[in-house]
């Protein structure tokens, strides 16, 4: 047991650095919000893909701000998008099958407050391997929301 602990203590020690790592890709536009999650959601449909669930990250945090004592608005709005490829994940679990820590995949789209003309649609990148034909995906995408492509 002891030696068990000892290596889940390593274990959360090496992982930590590695998440903090993680870069983030991010497209602004000048777009509204609406226009940009219309995009985004048929950006999606047009990949053959389905949304599986809408996190509303902007309202639960601005709902629940004052009942935690703060006073910061992070968010004029701020939605994450979580969706799967049965392809391409069979694909890259199959080189990997500890590759199933980044399903189901997310695009966030946000409207900070200081720059309430600008909307941002972007996601994390993925470790080199087989996990950038999943980032390749969501860069087509979040480009697509925008009307990059």
């Amino acid at each position: 047991m002891k030696n068990l602990f000892a290596g889940l203590v390593v274990a959360a020690l090496v992982a930590g650095p590695v998440a903090a790592q993680e870069a983030v890709i991010t497209y602004d536009t000048d777009q509204s919000f609406d226009d940009v999650i219309f995009g985004l959601e048929n950006a999606i449909l047009d990949e053959g893909l389905v949304v599986d669930h809408i996190s509303h990250t902007g309202d639960m945090l601005e709902r629940t701000r004052a009942d935690l004592g703060s006073d910061v608005v992070l968010f004029e709005q701020a939605d994450i998008y979580s969706f799967c490829s049965a392809q391409l994940s069979r694909e890259v679990m199959e080189a990997d099958p500890m590759n199933i820590v980044y399903c189901p995949y997310h695009i966030f789209v946000m409207v900070r407050p200081e720059s309430p003309d600008t909307t941002t649609v972007g996601f994390r990148s993925f470790p080199e391997g087989e996990m950038k034909k999943i980032e390749a995906l969501l860069d087509g995408i979040a480009r697509s929301a925008v009307g990059l492509e």
